[in-house]
């Protein structure tokens, strides 16, 4: 199995570091094109978050391709200087990887919700561009659907994941107030609007910006108030609290502004965004703290624990389940061809009692149909139920007398 992956996150760099290597929907384009374009690539996955950047790729057998000229190249001419901060996984070690990942188990916080989706819209956004294949389809899809499984059972013993809960933890911890805090969230994409309710679901009163070329048909959440993002500062001194959060790569609060103006004597910023959207020097100004993606996560509780051994556990099966579909995908097609068999061998052994009933010939072809679709169904179901089961070498075993069944001289129906 010829799986490979290169890639950066919060365990081997921090932010400053990270942030280089925080490619664009445009960018990630051209990573999967640099990818596909390798010997031996057979499709490729790029993973872009505030936390990691990855590039997926299914390879032929034998093959080695040079995945990190990929990200090297799209970050620029500093990125060889930061080679060792990245970390290589094939094989069985790389899917484990990812279905850990997909579940939450990789991430900063614990069981977070948005790394599920972010995996999602990785693998869309490569088979929008036609660069994944069959199997890293299988892959990923199987890595979703097992981390739905885990967080269905995690979702009543992790509350408040993701960096916006952790960091508003962080500071009731330390006796942060949030009720009547005038607030001003910069960006109003997914984690922008989390923030915002968050907020206001905390007593604050919030205001989010807009882009004015958007500003007549963008949706903030409820209770908030809106102003135009190239307005921000007319506000953002007068605030308690500024939390930005684009995906934009320029930086929302620069340090000369914020120095000249007229601003609250305590202020705290938190920048959610990778690259940084606020400048890291307003730090050093008088009266300003600032939190960055790195300054915040859950402590592991005996019950977080517990929840971890219990979700690797269950993964462990998912990935065994994925394992076995690949040791097997050769023997799909024949899979199919035996279905197919099994459905005819269905419908002539009830062809009689089909013809006794009192249907018209358009009823009758209908029910044909139903018939034959059924069995089709059933076998696949049967088949696949040992190989889940009983694994590759007994789903082999029993395709293998299936078609000898199929194909003695007295295999037409009883």
């Amino acid at each position: 199995m010829n799986i490979q992956m290169i890639g950066i996150d919060h365990t081997t760099a921090p932010v400053e570091i990270r942030e280089k290597f925080s490619f664009t929907t445009t960018v990630q384009g051209e990573v999967l094109a640099r990818a596909a374009a390798l010997p031996g690539v057979l499709g490729a996955v790029v993973l872009s978050t505030c936390n990691r950047t990855e590039l997926w790729a299914h390879c032929r057998e034998g093959a080695q391709p040079p995945l990190w000229d990929c990200l090297c190249l799209s970050a620029g001419e500093d990125a060889p200087r930061y080679r060792d901060r990245f970390r290589a996984r094939s094989g069985e070690e790389a899917v484990s990887y990812l279905f850990r990942l997909t579940s939450g188990l990789e991430s900063r916080v614990f069981g977070e919700d948005q790394i599920l989706t972010q995996v999602k819209e990785a693998l869309d956004r490569s088979r929008q561009a036609l660069r994944t294949d069959a199997v890293l389809e299988v892959l990923f899809r199987m890595a979703v659907t097992a981390a739905k499984k885990v967080k269905t059972g995690m979702q009543t013993a992790v509350v408040n994941t993701g960096a916006v809960g952790s960091c508003m933890q962080l500071l009731r911890d330390e006796g942060y107030d949030f009720r009547g805090r005038r607030c001003l969230v910069v960006g109003n994409g997914k984690m922008g609007k989390l923030a915002a309710r968050a907020l206001k679901a905390a007593g604050a009163g919030v205001t989010v910006t807009v882009r004015q070329y958007r500003s007549g048909v963008v949706e903030i959440p409820a209770g908030c108030e809106r102003i135009d993002y190239g307005r921000r500062m007319e506000l953002l001194p007068r605030c308690d609290l500024v939390v930005s959060a684009t995906v934009s790569p320029n930086v929302t609060v620069k340090y000369d502004e914020l120095a000249a103006a007229r601003r609250r004597e305590r202020m705290l910023f938190v920048d959610l965004a990778v690259p940084r959207d606020i400048d890291p020097r307003v730090a050093s100004l008088p009266g300003v703290r600032l939190l960055d993606i790195d300054s915040f996560q859950v402590p592991q509780s005996e019950q977080l624990v517990r929840m971890r051994r219990w979700a690797e556990e269950t993964l462990e099966r998912q990935v065994g389940e994925f394992l076995t579909w690949y040791d097997c995908r050769d023997m799909i097609p024949l899979a199919g061809r035996l279905s197919e068999r099994f459905a005819e061998d269905s419908l002539d052994r009830l062809d009689s009692a089909v013809r006794q009933l009192p249907l018209d010939g358009e009823e009758e072809r209908r029910l044909r149909g139903q018939i034959e679709d059924m069995a089709r169904k059933q076998f696949c179901r049967l088949l696949f139920a040992v190989r889940d089961e009983a694994g590759a070498a007994a789903f082999r075993q029993c395709l293998g007398a299936v078609e000898k069944l199929y194909e003695s001289p007295d295999a037409g129906p009883a």
